[in-house]
């Protein structure tokens, strides 16, 4: 089975808006975890605008899981994951003021930064994954940097699919492949929904964990959390 990681940088956005402490974003970690999940995931970002430092530090003794912290490693977030010690930290290429992220890395341009994150966290008992595209050659750069996963960026196989398009889910299933070949593991992230969650997850050998957010809160508006949580455990098994 697949693990679902919650991404709940949405949640902060909207205690954000209102200022005060609603929703209670320890309590949704809490009850997400409550219902099933197994695990969270936060991307705090050097603006605070969602996740704040603080929130990171208070969630370690919230996240009972797998604790997943997102970033471009520049250094006040490596301070940060160091600080806490989550249970994996994934590498994201994101520039200070991106919507969202919006590329994987270049595993060979950036090896030997990388490499030096990498080692580091390792050294500090953190699992070490990279954020990349479905692209081969990326795949294999980040083998050689020696990180134990990859997040296969998921946006274009969603846009793909979407249009009616499965054929978009092919440079995915060849970088599964090859990643297994080669040891990585595999996780997934963005724009993943209850829509196309089980075509993904059919088609990916030795998927080992998704981490939704936006989609994910977005549906749970509608069919609340618990159930929604619960709609994705069953599509990942």
């Amino acid at each position: 089975m697949t693990k679902l990681s919650v991404n709940i940088n949405k949640i902060a956005t909207l205690r954000n808006a209102r200022g005060g402490n609603v929703p209670d974003l320890l309590k949704v970690a809490t009850d997400i975890q409550k219902f099933g999940a197994e695990g969270i995931t936060i991307h705090p970002r050097p603006d605070e605008r969602h996740i704040r430092y603080q929130d990171a530090h208070d969630l370690k003794s919230i996240v009972y899981t797998e604790y997943n912290m997102e970033g471009n490693p520049e250094k006040t977030f490596i301070d940060l994951v160091l600080e806490i010690k989550p249970t994996q930290v994934t590498l994201v290429p994101d520039a200070v003021d991106a919507i969202t992220s919006n590329a994987g890395w270049n595993t060979i341009k950036h090896a030997d930064y990388l490499k030096e994150v990498v080692q580091e966290f390792q050294r500090n008992g953190i699992r070490t994954s990279i954020f990349v595209d479905p692209v081969l050659e990326m795949i294999e750069g980040a083998k050689k940097i020696g990180t134990e996963r990859i997040e296969l960026y998921t946006e274009a196989f969603a846009h793909e699919y979407s249009l009616g398009n499965q054929r978009g889910i092919q440079p995915y299933m060849e970088s599964a492949i090859l990643a297994n070949q080669i040891g990585l593991g595999i996780n997934a992230g963005h724009d993943l929904s209850l829509d196309n969650i089980q075509f993904f997850k059919d088609n990916i050998p030795g998927l080992l964990e998704v981490s939704i957010g936006h989609a994910l809160i977005s549906e749970a508006i509608y069919l609340g959390l618990d159930n929604v949580i619960n709609m994705y455990l069953q599509k990942l098994k």
